[in-house]
């Protein structure tokens, strides 16, 4: 199952405020080149890219239906190309500014790619991750647990997504031992309030449930989105309901 641009963006203003919030930590002094990891749609990279506008950007994601939408925003200083956030991790250094919004959380051993990633600064480059906190959020237990009962643990062969953020204390060790200075590293809260279960379904189906559903047949399908929703509903105790979405913002200047 690709990832549905417009499914993803349905919840544009929720996701997008990380983002801004992630922005205003950077500086535009001496940023000259700069890569955007797992850049969606290109929009993000393109609001960039007008905010330093001395420097050349570079969007990469690995899903070609998000790449699709990025033409739109070439210029002469942004271009985007099809990669994975693994491949970066093995390419040439060079860059002034690492940035990633909500993509690092995709892949693993953050222990081993954050240092490698973090070695493509040049001297005085810049690292400014966003990624959700899953281990902390309901959606994501929720959805963590169900994948672990029956029939759905069968239906899925026993795969399971876990999420592969380390701790606060971990990313500092890293960013530390890789040269980082000017650290900031923030847990925040995006608030998400809901008018219904279906609400906060929609969100999380745009991302986290992907991996599920492509493992799923039709007939698998609705009976596990029937019982996501039944766990969402039995959740949480009334409606209107706020969902505390935990986002971890990292900064950091080589």
């Amino acid at each position: 199952m690709p990832w549905n641009p417009e499914k993803y963006n349905q919840f544009k203003d929720i996701r997008y405020q990380p983002f801004f919030d992630l922005m205003e930590m950077i500086s535009g002094d001496t940023l000259k080149s700069a890569v955007d990891i797992g850049c969606g749609t290109g929009e993000q990279t393109s609001i960039l890219s007008e905010r330093f506008s001395n420097a050349a950007f570079l969007g990469m994601d690995a899903s070609a239906e998000m790449l699709a939408r990025s033409e739109q925003y070439e210029n002469e200083r942004l271009n985007f190309k099809q990669s994975t956030i693994e491949a970066f991790a093995e390419s040439e250094p060079g860059w002034d500014l690492i940035f990633s919004n909500a993509a690092l959380q995709w892949s693993d051993d953050h222990a081993v790619l954050f240092p490698k990633i973090i070695s493509k600064l040049n001297a005085g480059g810049q690292f400014a991750v966003q990624m959700p906190v899953q281990k902390e959020n309901i959606l994501n237990t929720l959805l963590l647990e169900l994948v672990n009962e029956e029939p759905y643990k069968e239906y899925l062969k026993g795969f399971q997504r876990v999420s592969p953020l380390l701790t606060i204390d971990e990313y500092a060790q890293i960013m530390f031992d890789a040269g980082l200075k000017q650290i900031q590293i923030i847990q925040k809260v995006y608030p998400i309030i809901a008018d219904s279960p279906q609400q906060l379904f929609d969100f999380i189906s745009g991302s986290a449930l992907i991996p599920y559903l492509e493992r799923l047949s039709g007939n698998e399908q609705e009976q596990f989105i029937s019982a996501y929703k039944s766990s969402i509903k039995n959740t949480f105790a009334k409606f209107p309901a706020i969902y505390a979405f935990k986002r971890l913002l990292l900064y950091g200047r080589k």
